[in-house]
């Protein structure tokens, strides 16, 4: 049982990928957090190229590593928070279960992994994660649901306008 390259480089984006998504749990500074945020967007993508899903790691980049993310240091940034208004962070004994408990599951997955061992991955088709297949796909089987969620993302709009409307 060798060690292939694909098994290689899904390591070499998944450890970066978990350290940097604990870097966004553990910042108690918001845009530490949101820029180990982007990071691990961006390990994420290598791992989407890693499965042949090249839509799915550039969406992963351009929207949320893009979009998304700038909204969201937009928003911190508006809160302008200082040192003294973040305070010092106490580890409690509710923390450490907490730690402790996600260590435990991390390492029964691990284990888990490395005990099923290899398997046999199923043959893709061709066209597998290209832009045609997606919107070949999301427009004849998940029309509807796509057409519902414009809808919804529609009324968000509306109702963000009418919040955000000063009273005359």
């Amino acid at each position: 049982m060798g060690i292939t390259a694909e098994q290689v480089l899904f390591w070499m984006f998944a450890v970066p990928l978990i350290a940097s998504a604990a870097g966004v749990i553990a910042a108690r500074n918001p845009v530490y957090a949101a820029m180990s945020l982007v990071s691990a967007f961006f390990w994420l993508a290598g791992i989407y190229v890693l499965l042949t899903a090249h839509l799915l790691a550039f969406v992963q980049i351009i929207v949320y590593a893009g979009a998304i993310m700038v909204l969201f240091l937009f928003v911190v940034m508006l809160l302008s928070l200082t040192d003294a208004e973040l305070g010092l962070e106490k580890i409690t004994a509710l923390k450490w279960v907490g730690i402790t408990g996600t260590i435990g599951v991390l390492v029964l997955l691990v284990s888990a992994f490395v005990q099923s061992g290899p398997r046999a991955m199923k043959a893709v088709g061709e066209d597998f994660g290209t832009v045609r297949a997606v919107g070949r796909i999301l427009f004849t089987q998940y029309l509807l649901p796509f057409e519902a969620t414009s809808v919804l993302l529609l009324v968000a709009i509306v109702g963000a306008v009418v919040v955000a409307k000063e009273k005359i």
